[in-house]
């Protein structure tokens, strides 16, 4: 057993377990991390998020003193990047005295370093590379195939544009689509359902992989705002809240609210089944 400080935060209701572990001591299983994620046994979260120094993570070539955000799905598996969950990072880093909330931080990713700036009215805006946009494939669910277009924000995703009038709350995500054709996406993809509902105004739902359906994902809204608005700007309902992505730059910006609502300890028994 060990026993772990924490917080407990979301962005439009995406949510994490977050911890500090400058030093990199703390290596959770896959097995621990899904015991923490349990809605039940643990605390419940769409993911974990892991603060530790950029210069001790393996494989990545970071600056010592700059903090790197070290994201597990709630299954363990490694996700590249989040772009709710690294706005709640910078939000914890700042309430912790980690950072200087007044000028923007820059933090490490394994999709690279995103810079995020805290805004007057309280929401965080941060960098998210770039989203490309590449070949069509197919997403099929409980029977219905769509053409989708599939769309790298550093980790792998499949956009797929409903026809209007489609009852996007009746598709039945507590099933994983799959896609065709497989090579496409090696190591698992998350498909975002969208429905346009006015020019640069669009709805979504989305299922992450490692997870399943969540209330938000801030990288598929970014992959969604990419196929449905390339080079503009898009605000984005999602079941969670809102969301605005500005596509106009050299790199996407996702802006919107970030909360930490609870701290506390947290027993953790080794390998958790």
């Amino acid at each position: 057993m060990r026993t772990i400080e924490f917080a407990k935060g979301h962005g439009t209701r995406n949510d994490f377990v977050l911890f500090v572990d400058r030093d990199g001591l703390i290596e959770l299983s896959d097995a621990e991390v899904a015991f923490i994620c349990d809605r039940r046994a643990g605390i419940g979260a769409d993911g974990i998020l892991r603060a530790v120094d950029s210069a001790l993570m393996p494989g990545y070539s970071g600056q010592p003193g700059e903090w790197f955000m070290d994201y597990r799905n709630a299954d363990g598996s490694v996700a590249e990047m989040c772009g709710n969950g690294l706005r709640v990072f910078l939000r914890y880093l700042a309430e912790e005295g980690l950072v200087d909330a007044s000028a923007p931080v820059t933090v490490g990713t394994r999709a690279g370093r995103r810079t995020g700036q805290f805004l007057a009215d309280g929401r965080v805006a941060v960098t998210m590379g770039t989203a490309t946009t590449g070949e069509q494939v197919e997403i099929t669910l409980d029977g219905r195939t769509w053409p989708a277009t599939a769309v790298d924000v550093g980790n792998p995703h499949a956009v797929v544009r409903l026809e209007p009038g489609t009852e996007l709350a009746a598709l039945p995500l507590a099933i994983a689509p799959v896609w065709e054709p497989a090579r496409a996406f090696p190591n698992g993809v998350n498909t975002e359902f969208v429905l346009d509902r006015a020019p640069g105004v669009i709805q979504l739902r989305v299922y992450e992989r490692g997870v399943g359906e969540t209330q938000s994902c801030g990288t598929g809204v970014v992959a969604a705002a990419a196929v449905s608005a390339p080079g503009g700007t898009c605000h984005v309902h999602v079941p969670g809240g809102e969301l605005d992505v500005d596509l106009t730059g050299a790199e996407a910006i996702l802006t919107g609210p970030a909360e930490i609502i609870a701290r506390g300890r947290l027993n953790v028994p080794r390998g958790s089944a």
